[in-house]
């Protein structure tokens, strides 16, 4: 594939639907080609987010469980959030480490970023690996107490065999993380 695709032509550009979190927009576009065609896509009304991977040691991480509102269960996942205003993807990442799991971290390794449904979703994720844990809790705003989980990285294969651990940015960051974290070590 070819690095100088011609992005296409927006043509109209308008509001289909609002929510609290999210507009849906309807986007008209025009390809290099001629051949026109009508989009969806959500837009997030945020700054981005951040995943964070806490090491508890070498070999230790911790996960949550929490409520799902989009499957209606509860799901196993690494803690996340919003980027507040003003706030940068580090500093939220500590914020949301020290509401979601109790700990805050004196280092932060930024691992990647991930497109959340790029082709229907503006959003993108940063996902922190968290090192150096002290015990630091800060209200969240979960509805509830989230379970905090740990796990061995070296048993990964049955986290990703439990079957509330679902969600693919956690899955994906668990495999950067995990190949991360054996390269820091040798």
């Amino acid at each position: 594939m070819s690095n100088s695709l011609t992005l296409p032509k927006v043509t109209q550009r308008k509001q289909v639907a609002k929510s609290r979190l999210f507009a849906i927009e309807q986007v008209d576009l025009t390809f290099s080609n001629g051949v026109e065609r009508e989009y969806e896509r959500m837009q997030g009304y945020g700054r981005g987010a951040v995943l964070i991977v806490p090491m508890l040691d070498d070999e230790t991480f911790l996960l949550v469980r929490e409520y799902c509102a989009g499957t209606h269960t509860y799901e196993l996942g690494f803690p996340k959030g919003l980027i507040d205003e003003g706030e940068s993807a580090e500093h939220a990442a500590n914020r949301e480490l020290k509401e979601e799991v109790g700990y805050g971290a004196n280092k932060f390794t930024h691992v990647h970023r991930v497109a959340t449904a790029p082709a229907f979703f503006s959003a993108s994720m940063e996902i922190f690996l968290a090192e150096s844990l002290y015990a630091e809790k800060l209200p969240g705003d979960e509805p509830e107490e989230l379970e905090v989980v740990s796990w061995k990285l070296a048993d990964y294969h049955s986290l990703l065999a439990q079957p509330d651990f679902n969600e693919a940015r956690s899955i994906a960051a668990l495999m950067l993380v995990k190949d991360l974290v054996k390269n820091i070590l040798k």
